[in-house]
């Protein structure tokens, strides 16, 4: 026995999330979705030491500043094993 296919287009009903509620529509967008694009007043932020990509820290940061990625990585690398 198979189940009827979930109706789609403006009829839909808003899916409910048990912690946040029904969804808005547009207030999520799509995983991997750019997001907003910063205004010229934003902070230029300072490139990773190991890939040049962005990090999440401004450009006037001291010290080695690292991507969300390498910072994880760089924390697996020296993580303690035992």
């Amino acid at each position: 026995m198979t189940q009827p296919a979930p109706a789609s287009g403006p009829t839909a009903a808003p899916s409910t999330d048990p912690v946040s509620g029904p969804a808005a529509p547009g207030a999520n967008p799509a995983p991997g979705a750019p997001g907003p694009t910063p205004g010229p007043a934003a902070v230029p932020l300072a490139a990773c030491v190991h890939c040049g990509k962005p990090t999440e820290h401004p450009a006037s940061t001291r010290g080695a500043t690292l991507c969300p990625v390498c910072e994880w990585q760089e924390a697996q690398r020296t993580a303690c094993s035992g």
